[in-house]
């Protein structure tokens, strides 16, 4: 929506160069707002944009303004991203949905134990745990999760 309360139409597409700063911008700060469970130092832009040099990314854009993002590994159908700037308004879906039309078989990814809204999320669109684990380094568990193609 825009200052007037007007609806903006929103457009689901690959994201151009230049707007990887303002991807990487909204990550952190999602990242932060979310995974309280994690020091907000381990956050950062660079980890973002190194990633996204191996990754498609794709960009939910409303007014000009990037408002969500998914990244996704497409030679293992992982999801490795999905980050969207307001919960429940379904932006997360449309981006979910735009990523499981190009996936070429079961999509997956991976999601923190403690993040259990994003859980809940996946599993309303049809994911399953596969297997569970932690990181090396790292004191967060973890589950993969897949849904059939």
């Amino acid at each position: 929506m825009d200052h007037a309360g007007l609806i903006l139409p929103m457009e689901i597409r690959r994201a151009r160069s230049d707007e990887l700063g303002a991807c990487a911008d909204l990550y952190v700060r999602v990242l932060r707002e979310t995974f309280i469970w994690m020091p907000a130092g381990r956050h950062r832009r660079d980890d973002f944009l190194r990633a996204a040099r191996d990754e498609e990314i794709y960009v939910a854009v409303e007014g000009g303004r990037v408002i969500g993002l998914a990244a996704f590994f497409r030679p293992q159908n992982f999801l490795h991203s999905l980050y969207v700037e307001v919960r429940g308004g379904g932006v997360g879906k449309a981006l979910l949905d735009h990523v499981r039309a190009l996936a070429d078989g079961p999509l997956s990814l991976k999601v923190q134990a403690p993040n259990l809204r994003a859980q809940a999320f996946y599993r309303r669109e049809g994911f399953h745990c596969i297997e569970h684990g932690r990181d090396p380094g790292s004191d967060v568990d973890w589950l993969r999760l897949v849904r059939p193609a």
